[in-house]
């Protein structure tokens, strides 16, 4: 049986850790919808598809650009979470999604299907919280942990083998957040950035 010697660059890669891509899905289809206009995409029935478009082409320029070795898409639920059981008034003044919004959502979610990508929820915890743990989960197994969402609150979550890319216009665009940078727009160091949050 004929075998190929592994070359320096094949080395190098089976050397380097893996890397987990999580993208908080929620967050960055609403974003999404709010950069696209709504009336310029839509389908011959009048299905809006903004959203779906919009996080489709995001999800693309992630993967080819980041080169994932693992991936899932973390989505919230319609039921109350255990943060509702503790404050009733959680995110009582949050206006309701629109509409046009939620009929995407499921568009979404055959996207993914068909890419066999993996999309995630938990009954009683936000999507937020199933990235937290798989991001926790990926260091002790020695991953790099690439998170893509709108949501600063995942700024508490970066170290040295967890990189936050935050959308800064629409999904278009996105801003690298590594320690660093965290602390370079924020003052304060990753480990410290929930207590800045409580704060403002």
């Amino acid at each position: 049986m004929a075998t190929t010697a592994a070359t320096p660059d094949d080395q190098r890669k089976d050397s380097e850790p893996g890397r987990l891509l999580l993208l908080d899905g929620h967050s960055l289809a609403y974003r999404a919808f709010f950069a696209l206009p709504v009336e310029n995409f839509s389908t011959t029935d009048g299905q809006p598809t903004n959203a779906v478009y919009g996080f489709t082409s995001m999800l693309i320029n992630v993967l080819r650009d980041e080169e994932p070795t693992h991936i899932a898409v973390a989505f919230d639920r319609s039921e109350p979470t255990f943060r509702h059981e503790q404050y009733v008034e959680y995110k009582a003044g949050r206006t309701k999604a629109p509409d046009e919004f939620r009929s995407q959502v499921s568009l979404i979610f055959e996207v993914l299907d068909a890419l066999r990508i993996p999309r995630l929820s938990v009954a009683g915890f936000e999507a937020d919280d199933i990235i937290a743990t798989l991001s926790v989960q990926a260091t002790e197994a020695g991953l790099k942990t690439l998170i893509v969402t709108g949501d600063r609150d995942a700024f508490q979550l970066v170290n040295d083998d967890v990189t936050i890319l935050y959308p800064v216009r629409g999904v278009s665009e996105l801003s690298r957040m590594d320690p660093a940078a965290v602390e370079a727009k924020y003052g304060v160091p990753p480990e410290r950035y929930r207590e800045l949050a409580a704060l403002v």
